[in-house]
This record gives C-alpha cells, sequence and structure tokens, in this order.
C-alpha cells in the first residue's frame, strides 16, 4: 500500500498529488515476473495510475489506463478504482533492450510508435474515452501530453521507478501538479523555475527514503514535498489537504472467470468439454489460475441453455 498526498498552494494556483509507489511497483514486479526494463514500464503506467483513480470523485468509478505500441512490450493496460484499488500487466514481461545514449532504461523503445487510451467509468451511460498518439513512450510526457489534449489541464508529470541489479524496486513516485483556472502568473513562472532544478523523482523518493528510516509512508511523502518544493516561492508554498492510499489488488473470482467461460457461446464451450474435458483460465492482471472441471464445465452449459 501507498499514500497518495494531496495539497493546494497557498494561492490556489495549482494542486499537487504526489506519492511513494516503491511497495506497489515491487509486489507487482514479484507478480509477473519483469525484467528491469517492463519493471520500469509498468511501474510508472501502476503509479499514475492509482494517482489518477484518487481524483476521481467516487469510490466505484473506474479507470483504465493502455499504453499500446509496435515496440516489444507491445503494451501496458492499468485499471484503478476511485477507491484506490489498481491493477496491472505488461504484454511481454521479460522484454529486454540497450540502455539508452543516458544510461536509462528505454521505456519509450519498448513501447514504439502507438496510441494512449483513458477510459473513465464514472457511472454514465457511456464510459469518457480519450486517445491521442503517443509522444515519446517514457509514459510521464505522454500522460502530460493526454492531460493537455484530452482533459484540457495543465499539468506537469514525473514518474519514475529505479531498479537494482539484483531486479527489485529500490525506488519509485510519481507527481503531478495541476493548474487551477485561477492560476497566478507568478505561481507558475515559480514552479518552472523549482522544476527547471528538480532532481529526478526516483533519486528524490530513495533520498527520503535513506533519510526517513522507521518513518512511516505518510511521514515519507510529507518528507517528499518538502523537499520537492523546499526552493519555491513562500506565497504558493503547496499546504497538504489529505492523503488517499492506493494499493495493487486485483477483482479477480472464479464466478467472473465463469461468466467470460460462458460467454464463449455453447458451440466453443461444447469444444471444449469433449476435447480436453476441464478448463484452466489465468488471470492476466494477478497471474492467478483457476481450473474448471467437466462437471463445472456441464454445469455452465446447462446454464447457457436456461
Amino acid at each position: 500500500m501507498s499514500k497518495v498526498l494531496i495539497a493546494i498552494d497557498k494561492s490556489q494556483s495549482y494542486r499537487v498529488y504526489l506519492t511513494i509507489s516503491t511497495e506497489v511497483v515491487e509486489m507487482a514486479r514479484k507478480i509477473h515476473n519483469t525484467s528491469p526494463l517492463a519493471t520500469a514500464g509498468l511501474g510508472r503506467v501502476l503509479t499514475a495510475t492509482g494517482i489518477m483513480s484518487v481524483m476521481m470523485k467516487d469510490d466505484s468509478n473506474r479507470l483504465t489506463v493502455q499504453f499500446k505500441g509496435d515496440g516489444p512490450a507491445k503494451q501496458i493496460l492499468s485499471c484503478g478504482y476511485g477507491d484506490g484499488r489498481i491493477k496491472g500487466f505488461i504484454s511481454n514481461p521479460i522484454v529486454e533492450l540497450p540502455l539508452t545514449k543516458e544510461r536509462k532504461l528505454d521505456v519509450g523503445g519498448s513501447l514504439g510508435v502507438g496510441e494512449l487510451t483513458v477510459i473513465r467509468d464514472t457511472g454514465g451511460k457511456e464510459p469518457y474515452t480519450g486517445t491521442i498518439a503517443l509522444v515519446s513512450g517514457e509514459i510521464a510526457d505522454d500522460l502530460t501530453a493526454y492531460w493537455y489534449i484530452s482533459e484540457q489541464q495543465n499539468t506537469s508529470i514525473a514518474l519514475g521507478v529505479k531498479v537494482s541489479r539484483e531486479k527489485n524496486v529500490l525506488a519509485a513516485g510519481g507527481m503531478f501538479i495541476q493548474m487551477l483556472p485561477e492560476a497566478q502568473d507568478a505561481a507558475v513562472d515559480s514552479l518552472e523555475l523549482m522544476l527547471q532544478d528538480m532532481k529526478p523523482i526516483t533519486t528524490l523518493v530513495e533520498e527520503t527514503i535513506l533519510q526517513g528510516k522507521g518513518k512511516s509512508e505518510q511521514g515519507l511523502v510529507d518528507d517528499l514535498m518538502k523537499k520537492i518544493f523546499s526552493n519555491i516561492k513562500e506565497d504558493f508554498v503547496p499546504e497538504i489537504l489529505g492523503y488517499k492510499d492506493i494499493k495493487l489488488e486485483c477483482d479477480c473470482s472464479k464466478e467472473r472467470m465463469a461468466k467470460a467461460l460462458m460467454a464463449i457461446g455453447e458451440r466453443d464451450l461444447n469444444e471444449i468439454i469433449e476435447k480436453d474435458g476441464q478448463a484452466e483460465l489465468g488471470c492476466r492482471f494477478c497471474e492467478s489460475k483457476y481450473t474448471f472441471t467437466i462437471e463445472e464445465l456441464k454445469e455452465l452449459l446447462v446454464a447457457i441453455k436456461r
């Protein structure tokens, strides 16, 4: 579980969402047994999805974020709910590429040319869907463009995942800074100067964790905010509004898998019964396996015919 800190500056020019997501990303790495490059891509998307999920008004609201490209990673898909539950997977969890010229994991290269799609289901007749072409595949750049193009909101986004030589996650985190309608020009200028001098988010997260050993998740994210905004003008210092939890949790079940089997239709289900005598379905989000015996399959067949 991770904490998302929510704050607004004194002049009400911008809002901040900030999280240290190391624990969540490490859990996802273990579930999917990802390569360092896949961990970086999936971790950034999960972190962003967690922040965007808690922005939604109702706990039952659902968010889907899909990065799809022609690169070897193929697709990164994540889902989140307004109550902070998130889940995700990468189509190629063992993707590997040479480091970039800057000696960084090439997340953009792993996705290649493609699209970012965001779907928000708030309980209306039709969910809202926004799609843009990938800007760089580096996740934060693409989401910044999405917010500007599809949501008409200026948003600065920082996302990062640092992986050790042993492949475990050393640091992960994310920050969204969203400008508000009545933003003061001086606040914008002060933020721009701050962001120009800001260290990478993973460096700041790692420093905060090392310096704050023994502190709670809330205490660490508080320290991280102070570190990031230490040189901003006094008039525009962010003040904390509250916190929300994000956690990696899949909502799959055998009942849901049964519905998926019924959805393939009577003919195909009959074929599975006759040829295989059983069925095993796996969840891509949590890698759980669900086995259906021939008796259970026949019961589903009866249910279809009703």
